[in-house]
């Protein structure tokens, strides 16, 4: 009983962040390491939104701007900026680049909206919070079987 509570606290509060003037959910399980922004080493023939590799702990990964991926400008890196690394039960070695991360949110407290169709897939539900303000769920699950997420070279 216990852990089915646990459970639903765990899909009920979400991690919010900023990514360019944006705000998205992440879910607690797709989340891993959140990291200060260090040398990214840039590689070679890649597209824009890929902005190259992160040592994290002897471990590389891949830094996304998703931001830049749905076709907006690049995000601008700045002492807040953060890149959160993609859980190791996703089995997928990258982060993403966010401008700020918020802290944690509880989606219970928020009212659901409809975001339309998303051929995607990877943006299936946004929320209204107590201020007005929206957010964006992202799904890293369904991010990382997208064709185009997946093709980040040239």
């Amino acid at each position: 009983m216990q852990a089915a509570r646990s459970s639903e606290a765990a899909s009920a509060n979400q991690l919010g962040v900023m990514i360019g003037q944006t705000r998205y959910l992440l879910n607690l399980r797709e989340a891993g390491e959140i990291v200060s922004v260090g040398h990214i080493t840039p590689v070679p023939l890649t597209r824009d939104w890929y902005l190259g590799l992160l040592n994290i702990r002897g471990n590389l990964i891949g830094v996304i701007d998703i931001q830049r991926f749905q076709g907006h400008p690049l995000v601008e890196i700045n002492s807040d900026c953060r890149v959160i690394a993609f859980s190791t039960g996703l089995a997928f070695n990258a982060g993403l680049l966010v401008t700020k991360v918020l802290g944690l949110r509880n989606v219970a407290e928020m009212t659901a909206q409809q975001i339309g169709t998303d051929e995607n897939g990877w943006m299936q539900q946004s929320y209204v919070d107590g201020n007005a303000q929206t957010w964006f769920e992202l799904n890293l699950s369904n991010l990382i079987q997208d064709g185009s997420f997946l093709h980040i070279g040239l």
